[in-house]
């Protein structure tokens, strides 16, 4: 049997010694003064197998007693020492002190072993290879089962004071500080946490110490090998267990170390006689764990924007969007002012709007504050104009963004003059819009994209951008100035003392005919309807599944049947883009799946939801009272009259529209999902994808960069498989925290769920009144409407909503939501078709659950719990 010298490391490093070996070799080769040791090797130890023909599972006190080294074997590594040594034995595992794990204290170690006790504590630091303990952190950590250890035997220092230091701060993050902590005699106390350790933070060459009454060390056993406690005297106890050069020493060593290794460390040194003696080093296994809280902050939210992008959002979709909302917001910093020289030299921030957490989509809140900082307005009041915004979080903001108090206010004159004939001539932009986007969309819809190749489709695509995506002012503006209008209205119900009702300036929108979003719904009652009152056809719709009925529907010449089809094409043409999920590309919609259309139709047939059900008369009482108040309070008041009542128009204008456009939006977005399906069709038949859907895992630009020979990585099957597993892991995780703060690089060490900053719920509940009414009925959660096909008068509960769970609305009581505000598709909604809705509801799914019984109020927001399921 052999074993190499801490001289002999060329011959050594070949062999498995395993990291703990490794490491000392390297630590010796950089000049560190490291206790003299030898290694022995895997491949050496694993002989005393072969001389046990027997299984490593007999780990018993027998198996290890049976073992024995070599004769001599020992006399011959304790001639290495000097005469009087005594050594430390420990472990050497093959994956040991790696980058991944650390395997800190799972091994046996031996200190102050005499000469007499070498033989066994080396076969005793070897057998612990094969005991339970390492097998169940093996398998905890999805480790190799079966691995290789080698054994060091290192002179043993009997030090007056040992310690651990950091490379980092491990409690904070921070990668500029480093942690040095120290006690008494033997280290073996910090590492267990046996003893209490002095502290000492050092960063940019400055130490503050954290002393600790040290009451005990640990020195030699006076019983053998082993450690013993010992009292420290006690005018001793209170002093530093380093001085302050010593502290320093060690930081230097600590940073040899990470420049030889190029990771941060984790070492143990140890002093004697006043010498500084490195006794490991290994790579802090923790820092991918650890955020870098001096690295760059951001904050995240997806309170708002996960009723456009539930659940998890693939690459093509966020790619697209991504691009979209850079050049929205772009376009949108313009128009308030913002020079294009700013914009121009702030890309990075009108790049970064939006995040992928886990899949899912969030707005970065540290490029909307710093686009906030960029508006003229900014630079004379921020405080207010960060409470008007909402802006809870403060961050560093760019010495280029602040104005002049002068140049801001001559900048806010030029701006309020352009913004006012902006306002002006919304009108006529809408209008210019949509005969633009309708001749577009039309223009589209005729082309036959089966008959196009992938370049030819790319370029339409990216005609399509130039010619529609990019002209997206209107939509803008009319979103700005109906969150002004809408803020006014409130503002004004509250100072004219209107109503003692909080949502007055709720129920004054509802009943507003123009909207397009409850239009699906009423054109799906009448779909209903019309089923419902023919016998044959109701029996048809309640009998058969969806895509029975649409194949029927497809081959069947009675006129019934093709006049109800008619009937449903119209409304597929007129409305199939709006879906669940409509903004996300990967979603299928209705135009590209009748029957997704035919089952919400079969669901309100089979619930009873006619025209008699919804004759939206709630709507209009809740208009008419409110309006009935404002008449009674501003009686007599001519100028105050027509001062609100302007402010109403406008606000119902605004609003409405602002609703419509979105609509648009879902148009549009349609083709966009029409063009890349089609792509994928291509690419399957080309074989370069294996499903045509597999599309939407790549990225817009990977798609282009691939077709015009700008691709970095060319097996598209490859990369797409480790996409589906990354994100079919994403829709296995709870999502992330609503809100939450990241520090450096984003997927590095963060804590997406936060879970210490979720507020914990007792009792009652509290949202936003969004449409009146008092409702006492029973809950159903419902997170998936596809699930679901009526909710029999429950009341509908969820995180979010797009404008595709419109169809579900009818059949609920009223609806309450987690997440939205006032001007949420699902509070505009509700308010049309007068069902009571609360959003905004903090903890609502930890606290709700399907079956339980509550009375909620949709003026107030109170959600009251009567009973819980059981």
């Amino acid at each position: 049997m052999k074993y190499y010298k801490s001289d002999q490391g060329a011959e050594a490093l070949k062999l498995n010694i395993g990291g703990k070996a490794r490491n000392l070799y390297h630590l010796k080769e950089i000049g560190l003064t490291v206790p003299d040791w030898i290694v022995i090797p895997h491949e050496e130890l694993s002989l005393l197998l072969i001389q046990r023909q027997s299984s490593t599972d007999e780990n018993t006190e027998e198996f290890i007693q049976s073992i024995k080294l070599p004769e001599g074997f020992c006399k011959e590594i304790i001639n290495r020492f000097s005469a009087d040594s005594l050594f430390a034995v420990r472990s050497s595992a093959v994956d040991e002190d790696g980058s991944g794990f650390s395997f800190a204290g799972q091994f046996e170690t031996e200190l102050y072993v005499t000469a007499q006790e070498l033989e066994r504590c080396i076969l005793k630091v070897w057998s612990s290879v094969f005991s339970e303990r390492i097998k169940f952190y093996r398998k905890s950590n999805g480790l190799n089962p079966e691995t290789g250890i080698a054994v060091i035997v290192q002179e043993m220092i009997n030090p007056e004071v040992s310690g651990v230091a950091f490379g980092i701060n491990p409690s904070s993050g921070d990668r500029k500080a480093r942690i040095v902590s120290a006690v008494y005699g033997v280290g073996e106390g910090i590492v267990s946490g046996e003893l209490d350790s002095d502290n000492y933070i050092v960063k940019d060459g400055k130490i503050t110490p954290t002393i600790v009454r040290k009451t005990h060390q640990l020195i030699r056993s006076s019983q053998g090998v082993g450690t013993q406690k010992q009292d420290i005297p006690d005018d001793k106890q209170m002093l530093p267990a380093l001085k302050e050069d010593q502290v320093l020493s060690v930081v230097n060593v600590l940073e040899k170390c990470a420049t030889y290794f190029r990771k941060p460390q984790d070492i143990e040194f140890a002093f004697r006689s006043g010498k500084l003696y490195l006794l490991q080093s290994r790579p802090i296994t923790t820092l991918g764990k650890i955020a870098d809280q001096n690295g760059d902050y951001i904050l995240w939210d997806n309170s708002n924007i996960i009723e456009s992008y539930p659940g998890v959002t693939t690459p093509l979709t966020f790619s697209f969007i991504s691009q979209s909302y850079e050049g929205a917001y772009k376009l949108f910093s313009g128009f308030m002012g913002v020079s294009q020289q700013v914009i121009a030299d702030n890309e990075r921030v009108f790049a970064n709007t939006l995040g992928l957490i886990n899949g899912r989509v969030y707005y970065n809140l540290k490029t909307w504050y710093h686009m906030l900082a960029m508006l003229p307005g900014y630079s004379i009041n921020a405080r207010y104009m960060e409470a008007m915004m909402g802006v809870k979080e403060r961050f560093d903001i760019p010495e280029t963004y602040r104005l002049s108090k002068g140049k801001a206010w001559r900048s806010i004159a030029v701006m309020a003059f352009s913004m006012y004939g902006r306002f002006l001539s919304l009108p006529k932009q809408r209008s210019q819009f949509m005969t633009l986007l309708n001749s577009t969309i039309q223009e589209y819809k005729n082309i036959r994209y089966e008959e196009k190749n992938a370049n030819e489709l790319m370029h339409l695509y990216l005609n399509f951008e130039k010619k529609l995506l990019n002209e997206w002012k209107a939509p803008l503006l009319n979103d700005f100035f109906a969150m002004i209008w809408f803020g006014l209205l409130k503002s004004r119900c509250t100072k004219y003392k209107i109503s003692t009702n909080p949502n007055i300036h709720n129920d004054l929108l509802c009943g507003s005919s123009d909207i397009i979003s409850v239009q699906p719904v009423h054109r799906t009652i009448a779909i209903s309807t019309a089923i419902a009152h023919n016998q044959d056809l109701k029996k048809l719709f309640t009998e058969k599944s969806e895509d029975e009925i649409w194949k029927r529907l497809q081959s069947d010449p009675s006129i019934e049947l093709v006049k109800i089809k008619k009937e449903i094409d119209q409304y597929i043409n007129d409305f199939g883009e709006r879906c669940i999920g409509e903004l996300k590309l990967e979603s299928i919609s209705y135009t590209q799946n009748p029957a997704k259309f035919i089952k919400v139709v079969k669901s309100y047939v089979e619930s009873g939801i006619t025209s008699d059900e919804t004759s939206g008369k709630v709507e209009e009482e809740l208009r008419g009272n409110a309006e009935a108040q404002v008449n009674k309070s501003l009686s007599g008041k001519f100028l105050r009259k027509w001062m609100f009542n302007r402010t109403l128009e406008r606000a119902r204008e605004l609003v409405s529209s602002r609703e419509n456009l979105r609509y648009e939006r879902t148009r549009a977005f349609g083709i966009v999902r029409t063009l890349f399906s089609h792509m994928g069709e291509h690419f399957y038949a080309e074989g370069i994808i294996e499903e045509a859907r597999d599309i939407f895992y790549l990225t817009k630009e990977e798609i282009f960069s691939f077709i015009e020979g700008r691709s970095v990585t060319v097996s598209l099957r490859e990369l797409i498989a480790l996409r589906k597993k990354e994100f079919d892991q994403y829709k296995k995780m709870l999502p992330s925290s609503e809100r939450f703060a990241s520090y450096g690089p984003v997927y590095h060490g963060n804590d997406f769920f936060s879970l210490h900053r979720v507020e914990q719920i007792e009792g009652d509940l509290k949202g936003i009144g969004c449409c009146p009414g008092r409702v006492t009925a029973k809950v159903r959660v419902v997170l998936n409407p596809d699930e679901v096909h009526s909710l029999d008068g429950d009341i509908l509960v969820t995180s979010s909503t797009d404008p595709g769970w419109v169809t579900l609305f009818p059949s609920a009581s009223a609806i309450i939501v987690e997440r939205g505000s006032l001007l949420s598709h699902s509070a505009i909604v509700s308010r049309e078709m007068g069902k009571p809705c609360i959003v905004g509801v903090t903890g609502l799914l930890k606290t709700l659950k399907t079956g339980d019984e509550i009375v909620m109020d949709g003026s107030t927001g109170e959600i009251k719990i009567l009973n819980k399921a059981k």
